[in-house]
């Protein structure tokens, strides 16, 4: 275990897992301590099939929110989101991989490090070669 993976990091969330998102009832409501709007630079954003993938990259801001998870609700509901983003570490079929990034809050431009699921390589190379990009970085306002 690394010292990242022993942290309880923050999550930040950019599609189906935002405040009002059908993900975010069914994992996120009444165990979070804290959301807020908050936007991951260096990454790009794709549709995907009824979800987003954020890409990786030199250019580009993914809109999200930042997560706080109550304590107490924080081994299960990491476990939860996981299983639902279909990430197991090393695994070479992963979608995405869960990665330790800095985001920034939009109230006052605070950076914080958290948990992004980001597309896994393969789908991040497909993506780049035949994707189009959601220029705003923004899964609510495209």
């Amino acid at each position: 275990m690394t010292l990242v993976d022993a942290e309880h990091l923050p999550f930040f969330v950019y599609g189906t897992l935002r405040p009002g998102g059908p993900n975010h009832a069914r994992f996120l409501a009444g165990r979070t301590r804290a959301e807020e709007p908050a936007r991951l630079t260096g990454a790009a954003l794709y549709p995907g099939p009824g979800y987003p993938y954020a890409v990786e990259g030199p250019h580009g801001t993914v809109r999200g929110d930042l997560v706080t998870p109550l304590p107490e609700a924080y081994d299960d509901l990491l476990a939860a989101l996981d299983r639902l983003e279909e990430y197991a570490p090393g695994d070479p079929r992963n979608l995405y991989d869960r990665v330790a990034r800095d985001v920034v809050r939009d109230a006052g431009g605070t950076p914080v490090r958290a948990w992004v699921y980001v597309a896994a390589p393969p789908v991040a190379a497909r993506l780049r070669a035949r994707g189009v990009v959601i220029g705003s970085g923004d899964w609510w306002a495209r």
